[in-house]
């Protein structure tokens, strides 16, 4: 059991490690050129090593492909693939019914936190890790575990395509374990 100020350094953890996530999942223009120095900076300081070493390799990775080939690379994946894309409602189109009752649902997982995405979609994965890093540790999990479902379908894709940023997603799915035990 943690002590009470463990449980506050660990929900900031969460929080920070989520947002960080959503940072290198999100598309590479100049700011956010400009802020990996910073994002590496607060990677550094996470307390789980495991977690701080996977977004350390990844911010790595990305350094050493440089900018126009991680740029190509993020566009060619994340953008223009149906199977790695990362809008968590488009890899299982086969009933767009259930597509969009899906959108809704994490449309409404926004609203009912306060917050909307104006910019975009709601199943956008950066979007829903930011929106869980903005909450409480119960609201975060509700997301999460809502989410869970399709973040093991992206990986799977991600383990099929071979991509780094597989490991990116496998932090997500600990940090949903985590908030899933503290009630357990």
């Amino acid at each position: 059991m943690l002590a009470p100020g463990g449980a506050k350094m660990r929900i900031q953890e969460y929080k920070e490690t989520l947002s960080l996530v959503a940072y290198l999942f999100g598309y590479p223009d100049e700011g956010w050129w400009d802020t990996l120095s910073e994002a590496r900076q607060a990677a550094e300081k996470l307390k789980n090593q495991q977690n701080r070493m996977v977004l350390l390799e990844t911010i790595n990775y990305i350094q050493l492909m440089g900018r126009r080939e991680y740029e190509e690379l993020y566009v060619r994946v994340f953008e223009f693939s149906a199977n790695t894309n990362l809008y968590l409602t488009m890899h299982d189109r086969t009933d767009f019914g259930k597509q969009a009752r899906e959108m809704l649902e994490f449309k409404n997982l926004f609203l009912d936190n306060g917050f909307d995405t104006n910019k975009e979609l709601p199943d956008f994965l950066p979007a829903i890790l930011e929106l869980t890093a903005a909450l409480s540790s119960d609201k975060a999990k509700v997301v999460l575990v809502m989410a869970r479902p399709k973040l093991e379908l992206l990986r799977q894709r991600f383990v099929e395509a071979k991509l780094a940023h597989t490991f990116l997603l496998d932090v997500i799915l600990t940090e949903t374990d985590g908030l899933e035990g503290e009630s357990a």
